[in-house]
């Protein structure tokens, strides 16, 4: 194409960009015109829609980057730091996986020799994967062509990712005939973040010259005609504006036969590659060259889709859709973090390699300084649904946040399609878990997701007006990029088509189909039913989209039935007060509607009316501690009777100095017990070093040590360790107590906040991350001090966490280890002065542990 041509094909898509640009202002952001609300005389008093739902049965795992497959009646997906869960129903999931456990990886054997070809390159022990692996993101594939080595045909090709920088990392495949694994290593097929010459990373010794690559093998084999001087920077680093990161690897077949491998990451744009569908191998464009809209065709890299130009944009997916005839791309936006504003999008093509624009025609190739927020239909971001205060349950309510790198799986019997995801969720840190929503056609052909998790709804064209009307929880996810999360207002749906409350529109229903006018803007969509976890009943909802990309969701709201006397006994019999206590109590004083509760003390010197607490030395003091609550013209009261304990002392419970010996210094407890490479895992001795008082104990990474039972049955208690780690691998726990394998307290030197941290799951999750990860090969100090719920963290005497409401697991069956639990990598260092102490040590006592 001559250079006038090109000229013209860029001023064309500017233009075209200004024109979306403009037109879809009004929608980013979320932004309506607003009312005040839907006021008690607002709420709709129309009968709630009937749902045919029943109550599902989740159990739900943690896979960040899920890749979905159905082989025969069983799920499965896989997911970064090789996990992977398998589920009958969509809803209960179970781990089979071992995370990075080497040699005997679940997946992979020998993990090191397995995947050594591409950890040369990137992913093991080297730069930010220093002292662990990186393997991330990869994509399952049922190919049928694939030729093995023994003659026969078809495999499971998983296509993985060993990264040791934000550019420098490398797509890897290996197949078994097994679902399950063991996955055998065949070749590694794209590198990225190579210079043109000599240089290094920190913490690495992997020279990043191109030729370390395989990039000159396949040029002197002819497959890629030459070096491309576009790949490098003026200082000789990699082009990261123009080109991808080699992650996030997805694969699929076009309508014609051929095999297809989309992949990138962030700033350089996503990429697509054909492959041999029988040997897996990349069949490199070899020259350069431009697609006939003009987008980019790389000799090695291939084919630019999507992003670039700085712009994030990772974990693509596409599959074609014969109901519509468009293959659909799915991408990510965002950092991954809890404040990262991560969030999916979608756009469509007809061709399997382009151009794929989005409901507004824009196209997901970036043009250069244009903010990705404005291109790709925005699926969902994070949002909250509000809990009202009528509604049972703790907290503000049901959501999301950073939702995202999804794959999605589509019924062949039924059509169902599922968007499979991971999410993080309000006010719970880092922690992480898989989702599965229903995805819907709208009468436009573009998806649109339910606003609830999968329940086993199903469209159904009975839906009536009388259905329909009601009050909703409304979300506008809006077109923006933010870190903030959208809460859910008021709407009505009224029965003569109009809405009113928070905003005021109309709507219409043809059938399941719904078309939803805000602000002169239409939404396309449908009414589904979906499963409200708060109230535990089914209701009725509706998912939207308009044709600038922005997603609208609506659920019905349960609303209040009960009369005053009903809400005043439900709210007294709901409230709780520790029987024992030794730090101020927070006592609720509002409820559902106007109901207030009004709190008076039998001894306001030692139990304050508003919960604050005065001990005496050495003396328990008994409080009758009464609550009035009162509704409308309704009143009713209950009193609890309260210890307030006397300051005491933490008691010394055990004591384990490892000098030579795994007995505790004072005979309150039995010897440690060796273990292999799990809790319940038979092991053998253990060896002893030097140090940090004498000698300490030495767990190598396969083993750990086993605790008594009960070690632990108080709700106040103190945890004192010195640590040195020779090697931090990621989720490898320190310390472990359980009551069951879905509720334990870990002690994590190097947890999922990439920082050493306090962890509790799964049955609800707890984060106490401190700021920083301790250092391999240097002693660090830990004490966890816990106080009824209330957790104070210290390394190496700085406090580091502070929070409420860690739960509340131990009791006289519960178990603990040191350097083990159910699922993870044992810890790899030296461990000494372990102390346990009945009782929460003051700051000051915690200092005097190091002393």
């Amino acid at each position: 194409m001559s250079k006038k041509g090109w000229l013209g094909i860029v001023v064309a898509l500017v233009v075209i960009t200004t024109v979306i640009i403009y037109q879809s202002v009004n929608q980013d952001q979320g932004t309506e015109e607003v009312n005040s609300g839907v006021d008690e005389e607002g709420i709709s008093d129309a009968p709630l829609f009937t749902s045919t739902l029943t109550e599902p049965t989740y159990q739900d795992v943690s896979v960040h980057d899920p890749s979905i497959i159905k082989v025969d009646d069983q799920y499965y997906v896989f997911g970064t730091h090789i996990e992977a869960a398998k589920s009958q129903d969509l809803l209960s999931w179970e781990r089979f996986t071992n995370g990075y456990t080497t040699p005997d990886n679940v997946l992979y054997g020998d993990l090191s020799e397995n995947l050594k070809e591409s950890f040369r390159w990137a992913g093991e022990d080297d730069a930010d994967s220093s002292g662990g692996f990186a393997v991330w993101a990869p994509d399952i594939f049922w190919n049928e062509h694939y030729l093995n080595e023994d003659g026969t045909k078809g495999a499971y090709m998983m296509h993985y990712s060993a990264s040791s920088t934000y550019i420098r990392s490398a797509i890897g495949f290996a197949v078994s005939k097994d679902i399950e694994g063991p996955y055998e290593y065949v070749d590694t097929l794209v590198y990225s973040g190579f210079t043109a010459a000599e240089s290094y990373d920190d913490k690495s010794e992997v020279n990043k010259q191109w030729e370390n690559t395989h990039i000159d093998e396949l040029i002197e084999e002819g497959k890629v005609s030459e070096v491309n001087d576009a790949w490098f920077n003026a200082d000789g680093s990699f082009n990261n504006r123009h080109y991808p990161n080699a992650i996030d690897a997805n694969l699929f077949y076009d309508t014609e036969g051929k095999l297809y491998m989309v992949y990138g990451s962030w700033s350089g744009g996503i990429y697509l590659l054909e492959l041999d569908k029988e040997t897996g191998e990349v069949i490199y464009p070899k020259e350069d060259s431009l697609t006939e809209d003009g987008r980019m065709i790389d000799r090695y890299f291939g084919t630019n889709i999507s992003g670039g130009h700085f712009e994030s944009g990772e974990g693509p997916y596409v599959e074609y859709n014969e109901a519509t005839g468009y293959y659909y791309l799915h991408v990510t936006y965002g950092w991954l973090g809890a404040d990262g504003g991560y969030h999916m999008r979608q756009f469509r093509s007809e061709n399997p390699t382009g151009p794929y624009v989005d409901a507004a025609g824009a196209p997901a190739v970036l043009p250069p300084n244009q903010a990705n927020t404005q291109y790709g239909n925005k699926l969902m971001g994070n949002f909250l649904f509000l809990r009202d205060n009528h509604e049972p349950g703790f907290g503000m309510g049901q959501g999301y946040v950073s939702p995202g790198h999804n794959s999605v799986y589509t019924d062949p019997d039924t059509n169902q399609q599922f968007l499979v995801f991971h999410t993080r969720f309000p006010n719970q840190g880092e922690s992480f878990q898989v989702r599965i929503h229903q995805m819907f056609m709208n009468r436009q052909g573009w998806s649109v997701v339910a606003p609830k998790r999968y329940a086993n709804e199903t469209l159904s064209e009975d839906i009536t007006t009388d259905d329909i009307t009601g009050t909703y929880k409304y979300i506008n996810h809006g077109k923006d990029g933010s870190s903030d999360i959208k809460e859910s207002v008021k709407i009505v749906l009224h029965d003569d088509g109009t809405i009113s409350g928070a905003i005021d529109g109309t709507w219409e229903q043809d059938g399941y189909y719904a078309s939803i006018a805000i602000n002169d803007i239409t939404y396309e969509g449908v009414f589904v039913e979906v499963w409200d976890e708060l109230n535990k009943q089914g209701v009725l909802s509706f998912t939207a989209l308009s044709d600038q990309g922005v997603s609208i969701w609506g659920v019905q709201t349960v609303e209040e039935t009960r009369t005053s006397e009903e809400i005043a006994e439900d709210v007294l019999n709901a409230l709780t007060v520790p029987e024992e206590v030794t730090t101020d109590l927070t006592l609720k004083t509002t409820d559902v509607g106007d109901t207030t509760i009004t709190w008076t003390s039998s001894n306001e010197t030692t139990l304050t009316s508003d919960g604050k607490v005065t001990r005496k030395d050495r003396e328990d003091i008994q409080v009758e501690l009464t609550a009035a609550v009162t509704t409308g013209d309704v009143t009713k009261d209950k009193t609890f009777h309260v210890t307030v304990l006397g300051e005491r002392e933490a008691a010394l419970v055990s004591h384990y100095s490892f000098d030579g010996k795994l007995s505790d210094d004072t005979g309150h407890m039995a010897d440690l017990t060796p273990t292999g490479e799990r809790i319940d895992a038979p092991g053998d001795g253990v060896t002893f070093e030097a140090g940090i008082s004498g000698e300490a104990v030495l767990l190598d990474g396969t083993n750990g040590l086993r605790f008594s039972d009960g070690l632990i049955d108080l709700s106040s208690y103190t945890v004192s360790l010195f640590v040195k780690p020779l090697s931090l691998t990621q989720h490898t726990t320190l310390f472990f107590g359980a009551k069951s394998p879905d509720e334990w307290l870990s002690v994590v030197p190097y947890g999922h906040t990439e920082q050493t941290m306090v962890w509790s799951g799964s049955t609800s999750w707890f984060d106490g991350s401190a700021s920083e990860r301790i250092e391999e090969n240097a002693w660090s100090h830990l004490v966890v001090v816990v106080d009824n719920g209330r957790l104070q963290f210290y390394i190496n005497d700085e406090q580091v966490f502070s929070g409420e409401g860690l739960p509340h697991y131990f009791d006289a069956s519960s178990y603990f280890a040191l350097g083990v639990n159910h699922w993870d990598t044992p810890f790899n260092g030296l461990i000494d002065e372990v102390k346990i102490f009945a009782g929460a040590l003051s700051e000051a006592e915690v200092q005097a542990l190091s002393e």
